[in-house]
């Protein structure tokens, strides 16, 4: 059975539209150097039109110097040809845009082969140095922080508590975990919507960030639960001191969607060094005195003791349901 001929054109259409797509700047040259393809990403750091750009010799379309001095650096797409190996430019490299502007960019380029293998030009791949930072940075912030409520997640909470105890540990001074979980968060959920329920989560966060000092940390543990650092305090009178603090402010109504909402807290709090001396312990420690507190009645602060590991303990995710919503517009969760 003779297989179908390939339509070449229509492939290369193709190949354009995936290459219009991408996020990168991306154009290729023959084996003399001159452009033979730009996409719209490259025409617009250039500043040149891949009209204007065809036939044209790369070093004019893409001049490239070194970011600290007017010194012309080597040419990408030349090397990868004449090396037949991919290569990329030395850090701190910028692009003298058509219209004389400077623009610092990384690069990376490589050989085309045809089907015998031989080299018959180049492609070179560039994107905005600045861009790509941000983007690093984004992702490092992301991989650090609760996307609804913009705290720090676990992750960067262990980290600082940890760093805070080797302080403490040095400078002979306490620090403080409290361990928050909002009472009967669920029937919200449940009654009002997902979307009620985290706007009530975003405004519990900004009043928890309002009654912290610069070296403490707020983090959202998961779901209705959050954990501070008192990465400094005095005694343990302090930490109490600041529980009830935060048992007075997040009592106070939420004004969401057309509802006034009304919660309490259950907090438990463990320190350093009197609880435990590693960051582990001090968590466990503090969400077990949170537990405590739940079973106690709620809408309070317990601190760890030791006799709490010894009971049998079944940590519940569970809230209540069976509360009624008497008016939508002024809902009271209080227990």
């Amino acid at each position: 059975m003779t297989p179908e001929p390939v339509d070449l054109n229509a492939e290369k259409a193709w190949v354009r539209v995936a290459l219009n797509a991408v996020v990168d700047a991306v154009l290729t040259v023959d084996l003399q150097g001159s452009i033979t393809y730009m996409n719209r990403v490259a025409e617009t750091l250039t500043g040149w039109t891949e009209k204007e750009a065809i036939g044209t010799p790369l070093a004019r379309v893409l001049p490239v110097v070194d970011g600290r001095s007017p010194q012309t650096s080597i040419n990408s797409g030349r090397r990868a040809i004449e090396e037949n190996r991919a290569v990329g430019l030395s850090l701190d490299c910028a692009l003298l845009r058509q219209d004389g502007s400077r623009l610092e960019i990384e690069d990376s380029a490589a050989p085309i082969h045809d089907q015998h293998g031989r080299v018959t030009g180049a492609v070179i791949v560039f994107r905005d140095a600045a861009m790509s930072q941000t983007m690093l940075e984004r992702m490092a912030y992301l991989a650090q922080h609760d996307a609804l409520t913009g705290l720090p997640n676990r992750a960067l909470m262990k980290e600082r508590l940890s760093r805070a105890i080797g302080l403490a540990r040095r400078n002979r001074h306490m620090v403080a975990l409290l361990y928050l979980d909002l009472d009967a968060f669920k029937p919200i959920n449940d009654k009002l919507g997902h979307a009620v329920g985290d706007d009530l989560l975003q405004e519990v966060a900004d009043r928890l960030r309002g009654c912290m000092r610069d070296i403490d940390t707020v983090c959202r543990q998961g779901g209705d639960e959050f954990v501070i650092l008192l990465a400094e305090i005095k005694m343990s009178e302090d930490a109490c001191s600041v529980a009830e603090k935060l048992l007075v402010v997040l009592g106070k109504p939420y004004h969401i969607q057309g509802h006034v909402l009304r919660i309490t807290l259950s907090i438990g709090i463990s320190l350093y060094p009197n609880d435990a001396d590693d960051a582990d312990t001090l968590m466990h420690n503090a969400d077990m005195a949170m537990y405590h507190t739940k079973r106690n009645g709620r809408n309070g602060h317990q601190c760890f003791a030791a006799g709490m590991n010894t009971l049998p303990v079944q940590r519940r995710r569970r809230e209540p349901d069976q509360h009624q919503l008497s008016h939508p517009s002024q809902c009271s969760f209080d227990f």
